[in-house]
C-alpha cells in the first residue's frame, strides 16, 4: 500500500537524515521540537551502533527530549508462531532483545560526548502505566470494532510479517493474532506519545511507511491520533540524482524540496 501525504507538505531533507512529516499538523509538532521518540525493532539490521548513535546525534540537535523505545513484547510468540519450538523462540527472543537494547546503549553512549538525557526504554517498562493501559485497551477496542482499523492493522501484519511466511502459503489465524498483539503493543506511542511520557508534544519516527499512519492520521473517525502526536518517516539521505535540464517550451515543473 503506498500512503500518500498532503501535496502541500515538502521533504526536508536536514543533516544526513531525509525527514518526510505525515500531514501540515506532523510538519508544524515537528518543527516545535518538543519532543521525537525513535521506534526500534529487534532483529533488525537496520539499527546498528553506528545508525543509532548518528540518530541519537542528529535528534538531539532538533528536540528537547529523545527517547528510544523497543519492541520486547511477544517477540517470543512471534519465533513460536513461525515455527520455533517453545523453548527455541523463547531463547531466540531473549538474544535478540538482549542484542537490541545492547545496540542502543552502545549507539546512545557514543553520543553522550555532546547530548546527554536520552531514555533508552522497552516496550515491558510501560505494562503497568496507567496512561499506556488505557491507550492499549482502546488499541484492543477498535481492532474488534472498527473493521476499517482491523484491515490497516492486518496490512501492517502482512507487510512486517509476509516474508517470514513460506511461499505459496498464507498467514494463518495464529499467526496473524500474535501479530496485532506485537502491533497493538507499540500502537500506544502512535496514538498518544505526550499521554505517556508528559511531554507538550511528539513525533515518532521510523524508517519506513506504516501501514497504518493513513488510518490513524487521515481518517475522520475512529481511533486517532491526538493534535499533539506526529508521524515521519526518517531515514538515511539518498545519494544526490541529477536533475535533466528542462527542454524548450516546458517549465521545470519539479516541487521544491
Amino acid at each position: 500500500m503506498t500512503i500518500t501525504t498532503d501535496a502541500s507538505i515538502d521533504i526536508s531533507i536536514e543533516a544526513s537524515f531525509e525527514v518526510l512529516p505525515f500531514t501540515r499538523t506532523c510538519r508544524h509538532i515537528w518543527e516545535d521540537g518538543d519532543h521525537v521518540l525513535i521506534g526500534v525493532s529487534p532483529g533488525n539490521s537496520y539499527f546498528s551502533a553506528e545508525r543509532v548513535a548518528a540518530l541519537a546525534r542528529w535528534a538531539s540537535e532538533r528536540f528537547a527530549q529523545v527517547d528510544f523505545v523497543y519492541a520486547d513484547l511477544h517477540v517470543d510468540r512471534m519465533f513460536a508462531a513461525f515455527g520455533y519450538t517453545r523453548e527455541h523462540a523463547e531463547r531466540r527472543a531473549a538474544k535478540e532483545i538482549k542484542a537490541v537494547r545492547r545496540r542502543i546503549l552502545k549507539g546512545v553512549s557514543e553520543s553522550l560526548d555532546r547530548y546527554s538525557g536520552i531514555r533508552v526504554r522497552g516496550l515491558s517498562e510501560f505494562q503497568e502505566d496507567p496512561v499506556y493501559k488505557l491507550l492499549h485497551r482502546r488499541v484492543l477496542h477498535f481492532l474488534e470494532a472498527d473493521p476499517e482499523f482491523r484491515k490497516g492493522c492486518e496490512r501492517m501484519a502482512l507487510h512486517f510479517m509476509g516474508t517470514k511466511v513460506p511461499e505459496g502459503e498464507s498467514i494463518t489465524t495464529e499467526q496473524l493474532q500474535v501479530c496485532f498483539d506485537y502491533i497493538a503493543a507499540e500502537l500506544p506511542f502512535f496514538v498518544d506519545t505526550p499521554s505517556i511520557l508528559d511531554v507538550p508534544s511528539s513525533v515518532s519516527a521510523y524508517h519506513v511507511d506504516m501501514p497504518l499512519t493513513e488510518v490513524l492520521y487521515a481518517r475522520g473517525g475512529g481511533l486517532r491520533a491526538m493534535r499533539n502526536q506526529a508521524y515521519a518517516v526518517v531515514r538515511p539521505e539518498a545519494p544526490a540524482r541529477e536533475v535533466p535540464a528542462a527542454t524548450e517550451g516546458n517549465g521545470d515543473e519539479r516541487r521544491a524540496a
